[in-house]
């Protein structure tokens, strides 16, 4: 259903490009053209039911849910044109496509733009079962993970739900650190500004447990690049872990330091410096060790080449 009417109950099936979705997610996607802080409002006020029965706006949803959609005040238009995506391949079998995520795509429509990474390759493979293994933030690039099949996306799924998964950063942090190796647990919290924009903060009492390790790569008197070891996969953990530190990254915009960022974006640092090199793990079918790599993209290379002379890559 491309077009809801404003002024009657609607219902929409839950297909298997939907599945495993949030609700928010998912409605913020159908419902083109209505503001996000009326659909969480909507979904606050328990109008928004999921089988006929009411739900929170986190409830991922699975095939065949039927979700009740109350009548919203902006109608809804037709859904956007996809393009086609092309992003770099960095293996691919028959079970698997594991791409290279440029800065600035987001891996799925519905977080404030209408289409992503996903929504985009879905164009190429029409008639494929595609999904999403795993998920990075838009403005972070790396190896991403997507599953051709769904039996190999449950089995990568509980790869990485066991922790049997390895997954490396790199981040350029602003400060000069001390320590070679920073073990950080400090649980994460998940919440909603007024404008309904997704924030996480540090929360020992309502928090997830979070496991990052950073280690120095190489420090300058302004700056220190650093691997991350995410131990645990929770939102912005990265991130949030770093601003905890006193050492936010470079470009971040939400957890960053915001004069900084401006001077940094002057000189040639558009973006967050956050970037997956490296994922390791083994294939659930094939049992071979999989080793995968990205390169720093040639915008933050560029950056620190000019502007962090004492640090290595």
């Amino acid at each position: 259903m491309n077009i809801f009417s404003k002024n009657q109950v609607n219902f929409y099936t839950v297909t298997e490009k939907d599945e495993n979705q949030r609700l928010d997610n998912l409605l913020i996607k159908l419902l083109k053209g209505v503001p996000k802080s009326y659909i969480y409002r909507i979904i606050r006020n328990k109008e928004v039911k999921v089988n006929n029965k009411k739900s929170d706006a986190s409830k991922k949803v699975i095939i065949g849910d039927i979700i009740r959609i109350p009548p919203v005040k902006t109608a809804v238009s037709s859904a956007p044109t996809i393009p086609a995506g092309s992003f770099p391949v960095l293996y691919e079998d028959d079970y698997f496509l594991i791409i290279d995520k440029p800065s600035g795509v987001a891996c799925h429509g519905g977080s404030g733009v209408s289409f992503g990474v996903i929504e985009q390759l879905r164009k190429n493979y029409p008639e494929r079962f595609l999904e999403l293994a795993h998920r990075l933030d838009r403005d972070t690039s790396g190896v991403l993970i997507l599953a051709k099949k769904r039996q190999a996306l449950i089995q990568i799924q509980d790869i990485i739900r066991n922790n049997k998964i390895n997954k490396y950063y790199f981040a350029l942090t602003l400060g000069c650190w001390r320590d070679q190796i920073r073990n950080v647990k400090a649980p994460l919290f998940k919440y909603l500004t007024e404008e309904g924009e997704r924030r996480v903060r540090i929360d020992p009492v309502n928090g997830k447990f979070a496991h990052t390790i950073f280690s120095v790569v190489k420090a300058s008197e302004e700056f220190t690049l650093v691997k991350a070891d995410i131990k645990t996969g929770r939102t912005h953990q990265i991130r949030v872990h770093l601003q905890h530190l006193g050492y936010p990254i470079a470009g971040d915009t939400k957890y960053g330091e915001f004069d900084k960022n401006k001077l940094l974006a002057k000189n040639g640092l558009k973006r967050m410096f956050l970037h997956a090199f490296q994922i390791e793990f083994i294939h659930p079918v094939s049992k071979e060790k999989m080793v995968i790599k990205s390169k720093l993209p040639s915008d933050l290379e560029s950056f620190y080449n000019v502007y962090c002379t004492n640090i290595t890559k």
